[in-house]
């Protein structure tokens, strides 16, 4: 008698496990990116380690959109709609719809062209012939550094930046709280802000561009707030509190340089809403949608970079042309735009 053989059992592959592991990896990428998108939500006084992250926030667009990638693998609805909302904040506060923007000038009125930079030099460690070389090259007609020594001073003399730029004012100083405008343009010492460890003085520019018949008086702050680090994080407050009582004043204002701080921060941002008559004040880095070119650290170890360094402007003032330049020698890149100042 013949037995007929054993039935081999059909192996299946369980449809859900594919869906559960792609749908897992999902969530393990969202969750730190939701976290830090509360605190990006909520404009608060956060402790220091979330200012610190704050900072990245950029960044969270690029694991947000591998977890919805991973999520549509996955198969499972929630965790789909949940990585699309996630990625939707993202990309609302990479491109904000609600950043101030250059008012249309009326009719008939003038307005003055200027190319301005700005750079942080890092103790005046920043290559001389490097920056006089990009003042030279793209028509730079006002320049500000921080973090300005008297040796940075005499090499940038002996490149001839002075013969480009032959107005200055300059605060030279072996520590971080050194600051020099140079200009085309004749300078007036106005002040400094109150009480700031980095001394942030203010100068009047009278800006004038033959080829448009406009003069202009620009009121021009060398930024340079402190870090928010260890117990100075309150002090950092301060200075960008100062800064936008600064920015609240009479006039074209452009406050330029190191604000040690990024559009994520709910104090950066405050100060941008600070404007005369309640008018946003413009981020021209921000404006131009530059929120991707870093301009701190530019050497050191490789960390994702971050964009703390910023001309603001009064929203009659319009700005063109952003970009950001590396400086051998300094952590910090230099930005620079066209300008265009209403006469007056």
């Amino acid at each position: 008698m013949t037995h007929p053989a054993a039935a081999v059992p059909e192996t299946r592959t369980t449809p859900g496990r594919p869906s559960i592991v792609w749908s897992v990896l999902a969530l393990l990428l969202m969750v730190p990116v939701a976290g830090l998108s509360i605190f990006r939500a909520v404009p608060a006084e956060w402790p220091l380690p979330v200012v610190q992250l704050l900072s990245f926030t950029p960044w969270m667009v690029l694991p947000t959109v591998l977890a919805l990638l991973l999520a549509v693998l996955g198969r499972r609805a929630w965790v789909i709609f949940t990585s699309t909302v996630l990625l939707a904040a993202q990309l609302f506060w990479l491109f904000p719809f609600d950043a101030g923007k250059a008012e249309s000038s009326s009719a008939g009125t003038p307005a003055a062209d200027i190319r301005v930079m700005s750079l942080n030099s890092e103790y005046g460690g920043a290559d001389a012939a490097t920056i006089v070389g990009l003042v030279r090259d793209n028509g730079v007609q006002l320049l500000v550094i921080q973090e300005f020594t008297q040796g940075l001073e005499d090499r940038l003399r002996s490149e001839g930046l002075e013969r480009l730029l032959p107005q200055h004012l300059s605060k030279p100083n072996d520590d971080a709280s050194g600051g020099a405008v140079y200009s085309v343009f004749p300078l007036e010492a106005e002040g400094q802000l109150p009480d700031t460890p980095f001394t942030m003085d203010v100068t009047r520019v009278q800006v004038a561009d033959p080829a448009a018949g406009a003069t202009a008086t620009l009121h021009l702050t060398n930024v340079h707030t402190l870090p928010p680090v260890d117990e100075r994080i309150a002090q950092w407050r301060s200075d960008l509190a100062k800064i936008a009582r600064q920015a609240a004043r009479p006039g074209n204002q452009l406050l330029m340089g190191d604000y040690n701080s990024t559009y994520d921060h709910s104090e950066f941002r405050a100060l941008l809403d600070s404007g005369p008559d309640g008018r946003k004040l413009v981020d021209a880095g921000t404006a131009a949608g530059a929120r991707f070119s870093p301009t701190w650290p530019m050497e050191g170890p490789p960390l994702p970079g971050i964009v703390i360094d910023h001309m603001v402007t009064t929203p009659r003032i319009s700005s063109s042309n952003y970009s950001v330049r590396q400086v051998p020698g300094s952590d910090h890149a230099a930005i620079m735009a066209t300008l265009g100042v209403p006469a007056g």
